[in-house]
Parts: C-alpha cells; structure tokens; sequence
C-alpha cells in the first residue's frame, strides 16, 4: 500500500511530499524544493529508503533541491516533461531573482510524458501532463489510494497562477476539465501549497472551474 507525508519546504511553503510502499519501505521524494535536512529527517524518522526524485515542474521552489539532493544521495530525477527544460536551465537564476539559496540545473534521469507510470516499491503511480503553469508540469495519480499529487495545477478553492513564461489560462483550464477531473471526485489531491482537497469540492465550489 502506498503511504505519503506532506513536509511544506521553504519561504513559500511548498508541499513537497514523500511518498512510499509500506511493503518495502523504498520511498520517492516529489518537489524537493529546498531545506533538504528537513526532508532527510522525515526519511529517517520512518525508517524509509529513498530511491527517487519526482519531480512535477521546474519552479524553484519545486525544484531548488532536486540537483543536490541527488548528487548526495545518487538519486534518479524522475520528470518533469521536456517543456519544462528552460526552467531547469533557469534555476540559478530563479533562486537570485526569489531570494533562495543558490539552486543548480540538472539533467533527467527520465523525463516523462503524458500516460507513463512511476513505482515506488510495489506501489504504480500514473502520470498525466498537465500543462497550463508551466508548460512540462505533470501530475501523479494514485489510484490505489486515491490520491493525486498535482503540484501547481490545482489547490484549494484557486488554481495555478499562468502570468509566468509560457503559461497558458485556457491550457491551465483544460488541463483540470480533461485531466485531472476524470481520476474522480473522490479523488483527493495533494497541492503545491495549502492544504489537500477533493475534485469533488473543487468542481462545486472553486470559482475558476466550478461547473466545469
């Protein structure tokens, strides 16, 4: 069974989430976006392995991290999609231009694409790409228990912001309608910021798709 934890990280307090198979205690990390020993001490507190980086889209307070995080552990950096690149390359301008500490690009092991899977353990996770706030931003859904890690897509009663380079309203939009509202809306979801919600509430009462 997969299990998660939210750790919020960071002056903007970002949901990065840990996620693992209580079967093997093998765990991946989603949005590794900054204070990594915090992140270290969850791990160890659970007695968990961590075999991966996910990686939902390149912002820097998702992806400040991810390239020593990896480097210290040897981990793969599983996504985001390809579209994103140009905010990896950015990182260490984003970090000056936010204020975070110094935030170097890094290389995919893998990217992904729309209908690829990730496993952790025994645990599959599906990926969707979600484009809209950036546009390589993907999402992983497990219908196991029924959660959705969306990064900046959705949160509760708003949705992700797309004045940034390369997003799109009406991409950010479809991306909800026709991705993320078929998983169900039983399905809770886990956001970027804030606290989690369901589809379900979203579609009745978030002004930006209600209705939809």
């Amino acid at each position: 069974m997969l299990h998660y934890t939210t750790i919020p990280v960071t002056a903007f307090q970002q949901n990065c989430s840990l996620v693992w198979c209580d079967e093997t205690q093998q765990a991946a990390v989603i949005d590794p976006g900054g204070d990594l020993d915090q992140i270290l001490a969850e791990v160890k507190q659970r007695e968990l392995t961590l075999t991966q980086i996910w990686q939902t889209h390149a912002h820097i307070d998702h992806a400040g991290g991810t390239a020593e995080l990896a480097a210290k552990l040897n981990l793969p950096i599983i996504g985001p999609h390809p579209a994103d690149q140009f905010w990896i390359d950015g990182l260490a301008q984003q970090s000056k231009m936010f204020g975070f500490p110094p935030a170097d690009a890094f290389t995919p092991t893998r990217w992904l694409h729309d209908g690829d899977t990730v496993t952790v353990g025994h645990s599959t996770l599906n990926v969707r790409h979600c484009p809209g706030h950036t546009p390589g931003h993907v999402v992983f859904h497990s219908p196991e228990i029924k959660r959705a890690f969306v990064g900046d897509v959705l949160f509760a009663g708003s949705i992700g912001r797309t004045d940034f380079p390369q997003g799109d309203h009406d991409t950010l939009i479809a991306s909800i309608t026709q991705r993320l509202w078929p998983m169900g809306d039983d399905t809770v979801f886990i956001p970027g910021h804030g606290p989690e919600s369901s589809f379900g509430r979203e579609r009745q009462s978030n002004p930006y798709v209600a209705g939809t």
